[in-house]
């Protein structure tokens, strides 16, 4: 039995802050399997305030031109996208579903939320 966190239910398309901390790779747990890959839809000013550790980005403002280069191969791989509030990566999270991954979320509340409740270090804007 894995340890890992689950992940919603395809017909979501929403993850909250909290079940997706549980997605964050840590190198020192294997348990985090599969690998979620997480994708910040900001731009490039925003990501330069503050980050999530380990996320792309990927900004909305030209996710279609870099997409292809940002997303994993394996289109079923699961997939956390993220902005400031949730908006943008609601907008990436119904896009990417159409090209075909199906296991993409948006990070409800976005990384205001996940500042708030999940790591104050992270500043807010």
């Amino acid at each position: 039995m894995s340890d890992s966190p689950s992940l919603p239910h395809p017909d979501s398309l929403e993850i909250s802050v909290h079940d997706a901390r549980g997605h964050l790779h840590d190198p020192r747990q294997e348990s985090n399997s599969p690998k979620v890959h997480w994708v910040d839809c900001r731009e490039q000013d925003e990501h330069q305030i503050c980050r999530i550790e380990g996320a792309k980005l990927l900004p909305l403002s030209n996710f279609v031109a870099i997409m292809d280069q940002a997303l994993p191969e394996d289109k079923n791989r699961p997939v956390i996208v993220y902005c400031h509030h949730g908006m943008r990566s609601m907008r990436a999270t119904r896009f990417l579903r159409q090209k075909g991954y199906p296991n993409t979320w948006s990070m409800s509340g976005g990384i205001d939320l996940w500042s708030r409740e999940i790591d104050a270090d992270v500043p807010r804007y």
